[in-house]
């Protein structure tokens, strides 16, 4: 097995070679590859499930043992500094690779379907192709300079996707958005690695874990430095992850086209956050301080995702605000020392997450042929409703990852979800009791999603509907209480994909390029989580902390207490039956009146369908701060420091003007001015 691993660098360099040739096809021949679609498409989608392949066989050495594999070469050096690069195969980085390739390979089979009239199909692929290069470097990266060079790279492929369709106001602030919030966090990152680098010298993850332990411990590092470190490390994966309070990016990200949503927003760029934390484990796990505010950022940013997904009428920013609530599930978990768990939730969440966005493009695409290419009408759910009939492939698939997600066993989601909350309840149980109420609320919205979009009646021929959501009036009679849509919406971008707006009566399943995905995944999001029971907990066999040993973990595994087991499963899946309950009531059945439960609790409705006013608090703050700054500052500019050089101008003018006079050419005029300044010296000097 050793060749393979060998040549396991040409895992990320082979989407690389791809994107690069289609870039410079595009920038120098751009009619001519723009016509060769298909073969761009096969040409990149080929490249990507070799290096998927490639992945696969990895994990299978890895899974029958054979040992950490890395390959370095000296990267530069200066004095007593060096600087290595290349890459690392291990447990954690062959599960990475695999999650990685397996969703980008069928994203990008989906994207044929999805984008198949879009004049910048080619684009996309290249962009798509980039992204998938640059999420794999992260992952084998051996030390944290690489894995930051290829953390930046991700950022620039998010950039260039959420703002695909650029000439939209809206998607170009979002990527905007989007670039700015993730700076705030690599910064802090940035100062993070340099000041550990100050105090352990190195950049490998094992040595800066094993050197800041023993400074720590001998006292030639104080633990509140070494703390100051460690929080301004977790500020990267707090914005790459969309953790509170640098969540605000991620919904306005789904302005960038729907396979994009499943692949950057859902399952690979959003887990490097927490991929960088399990990373930097070794160096965090000795910093108690740091691990409890990982583990509450986590929790409440868990609860604050949920609440808010509550009351959101379009599709995809519903399951954008999941995506920060699952996250924030992962990153509790990785606060309490649940590493396996918090991995394990993350290979859960990346299957369903993507079925799940991918089966929301599948909607918008049926829709569209009904309502038109308008965001407002093809992504509310408002208007959508008895899709199921009309779609049976897509509601299968939805309902099977609102299943997973909500935690109902035996679907995947319930069993690395439950293993979180069992973590929790152990390290605080004031933790455990925000996760467990999230979950309820997970199960809650995400019905209410499912029952809003494909039970019922089908509500896409509703003009009244249809009217009062372009026009932003209350609209009581809705399915979703009596809120008016924001007529900022209007302005928001849709996947304007399909270029064909003749209306049909009824909506259409999607093509089988974008159906065939969706089943592919439904199989790990129903059956991957049985590699992670507790009666055969061979995820955690596979992947364990660093620093434990396998003896220690099939010890705590040996240690399983059944009734221990039933008796927090069946709380998780009780609170979970609770709020399919109610969404059943007030969406399916009907018996409840959403809008009048809206009416009774309004502040709360409102708090919720506002976003907790994040972002008017950080508009006015920060945005609308920052322009008040710059107008301060400018003013400074124009009077202070242009007024201070204008004046030595004048002052330099007027003395020129002055003593030109002086300058007359006559010798007599000059041996009079010296024998003034000699009689002046004379009679001051006698004085």
């Amino acid at each position: 097995m050793e060749p393979l691993y060998q040549y396991a660098w040409l895992i990320p360099v082979l989407p690389l070679f791809g994107a690069m040739l289609v870039g410079l096809g595009l920038i120098s021949y751009s009619q001519a590859t723009n016509n060769l679609r298909q073969r761009v498409a096969v040409f990149i989608v080929s490249l990507l499930g070799t290096a998927m392949v490639l992945s696969f066989a990895l994990l299978w050495s890895q899974i029958n043992g054979h040992e950490t594999y890395t390959q370095m070469f000296e990267w530069a050096s200066a004095g007593d500094f060096r600087l290595s690069m290349g890459y690392t195969i291990d447990h954690l980085t062959a599960l990475m690779l695999v999650i990685v390739t397996t969703v980008a390979f069928l994203v990008m089979v989906y994207t044929d379907g999805y984008m198949a009239h879009d004049p910048g199909y080619v684009r996309f692929y290249a962009y798509l192709s980039l992204f998938s290069s640059s999420m794999l470097g992260l992952v084998v990266s051996p030390n944290l300079v690489q894995v930051y060079i290829f953390w930046e790279l991700v950022g620039v492929s998010s950039y260039l996707l959420i703002g695909f369709w650029y000439d939209r106001k809206a998607a170009a602030d979002a990527c905007q958005k989007a670039f700015v919030v993730n700076r705030v966090g690599d910064f802090g990152l940035l100062l993070g690695m340099l000041g550990i680098y100050w105090a352990t010298g190195s950049f490998e993850f094992e040595v800066m874990g094993v050197r800041l332990e023993h400074l720590v411990e001998t006292g030639a590092l104080s633990v509140g430095l070494a703390t100051l470190f460690g929080v301004l490390v977790f500020l990267g994966p707090v914005a790459k992850s969309a953790q509170f309070p640098l969540h605000t990016w991620l919904p306005d990200a789904m302005e960038g086209p729907t396979p994009i949503s499943a692949l950057i927003h859902a399952a690979t760029m959003v887990a490097a956050g927490v991929f960088l934390v399990a990373r930097m484990y070794p160096v965090l796990e000795h910093l108690p301080i740091v691990m409890n505010i990982i583990a509450w950022t986590g929790a409440f940013t868990a609860f604050l995702g949920a609440t808010i997904a509550i009351t959101q009428n379009d599709i995809k920013k519903g399951l954008a605000y999941s995506t920060i609530s699952q996250l924030g599930y992962m990153v509790m978990a990785m606060g309490v020392g649940a590493y396996s768990a918090g991995l394990f939730h993350l290979m859960t969440h990346a299957y369903f997450k993507a079925m799940l966005f991918l089966c929301s493009g599948s909607v918008i695409h049926g829709m569209e042929a009904v309502v038109g290419h308008d965001p407002v009408l093809a992504q509310d759910m408002r208007l959508m409703g008895g899709l199921r009939k009309y779609m049976p492939i897509t509601s299968a698939c939805f309902l099977i990852g609102t299943l997973a997600i909500s935690g109902i066993p035996p679907f995947a989601g319930f069993w690395s979800k439950d293993e979180i909350l069992g973590s929790a309840f152990t390290a605080n149980p004031a933790l455990w009791f925000v996760g467990w109420a999230t979950a309820g609320m997970t199960a809650f919205y995400m019905f209410r999603m499912y029952f809003s979009t494909f039970e019922g009646e089908f509500r896409g021929n509703n003009e009244e509907i249809k009217q009062q959501l372009l026009v932003g009036t209350p609209a009581p009679a809705m399915a979703f209480g009596p809120g008016a849509m924001d007529p900022n919406e209007l302005e928001h971008g849709h996947d304007d994909h399909d270029h064909d707006h003749h209306h049909s009566h009824s909506p259409h399943e999607s093509p089988v390029t974008m159906t065939l995905p969706l089943m592919v995944l439904a199989i790990p999001s129903m059956i991957i989580g049985l590699l992670g029971t507790p009666f055969a907990n061979y995820f955690e066999q596979f992947i364990y902390a660093p620093g434990e040993s396998l003896a220690e973990v099939l010890e705590g595994l040996a240690e399983f207490d059944l009734t221990e087991f039933l008796i927090m499963a069946g709380n998780s899946v009780g609170i979970a039956l609770i709020g399919i309950t109610f969404a059943s009531l007030m969406y399916l059945s009907r018996k409840i009146d959403p809008g009048a439960i809206a009416q009774q609790i309004k502040p709360l409705y409102n708090f919720s369908l506002n976003k907790w006013y994040l972002d008017d608090i950080n508009d006015k703050l920060f945005v609308q701060g920052s322009r008040r700054l710059a107008r301060q500052v400018l003013e400074v500019d124009y009077k202070v420091v242009d007024g201070a050089v204008n004046l030595t101008g004048f002052i330099t003018l007027l003395s020129g003007e002055g003593l030109k006079y002086l300058e007359n050419g006559r010798a007599q005029f000059y041996a009079l001015i010296v024998f003034v300044a000699v009689l002046g010296f004379v009679v001051f000097s006698g004085v």
